[in-house]
């Protein structure tokens, strides 16, 4: 008499595609996704061309020109990225009052008080043969600088970092530091841009 082949018990595979469906969701439901990436920018509405654009002084401007060598020229005089973040937070602070940087508006603001807000906007404008490193590196310097100074004035009011703010807060900060930066298309501004006290 032979030996009986033992059968083996088959495993349920249906029960194991819910379970993994289950674990699916869960880790989706669960896990945070970065979605704080990328340049915020708000995009100016369509102009009317009726309508004659407000006139703003040249003490309220700050340019900032990229050319396709990936050269600045900030307000006219050569410059180096390294320099572009403490040059735009000067611009915007003007802690001093300089008659050559920009004018300032006393506004009320929530939790705030009267605070003194800045007219002041960059004016980016980039060649189209700038490098894609060289536009995210001015973009990061400029962004900083606002970071930077919206995280001072809240050490200042609130006793905390910006980050740390809750956000009535936040929005109180931003309102008195906006993101005054005004970016145009891209066009051919040429090889090495010409400084002040140099070329044409």
């Amino acid at each position: 008499m032979g030996r009986q082949k033992k059968e083996l018990p088959e495993l349920n595979s249906s029960s194991m595609a819910d379970i993994s469906f289950l674990l699916l969701t869960f880790f989706l439901l669960t896990s945070s996704i970065n979605t704080d990436k990328g340049i915020q920018r708000r995009l100016p509405p369509m102009s009317d061309p009726s309508v004659k654009p407000p006139d703003i002084h040249r003490r309220n401007t700050f340019i900032v020109l990229v050319n396709k060598d990936d050269k600045l020229l900030f307000n006219g005089e050569l410059g180096d990225i390294n320099m572009l973040k403490d040059r735009a937070k000067e611009f915007l602070a003007n802690p001093s009052n300089k008659e050559n940087l920009p004018e300032k508006e006393v506004k009320e603001l929530p939790l705030l008080g009267k605070v003194e807000v800045s007219k002041g906007v960059i004016s980016l404008q980039n060649d189209r043969g700038t490098s894609y490193d060289m536009y995210i590196k001015v973009q990061n310097e400029l962004t900083s600088a606002i970071n930077e100074l919206r995280n001072e004035l809240a050490v200042t009011k609130f006793g905390r970092k910006y980050v740390d703010c809750n956000n009535t807060q936040m929005e109180a900060v931003d309102k008195a530091i906006p993101i005054a930066i005004s970016e145009a298309e891209p066009k051919n501004i040429g090889g090495t841009p010409a400084a002040k006290t140099g070329g044409k």
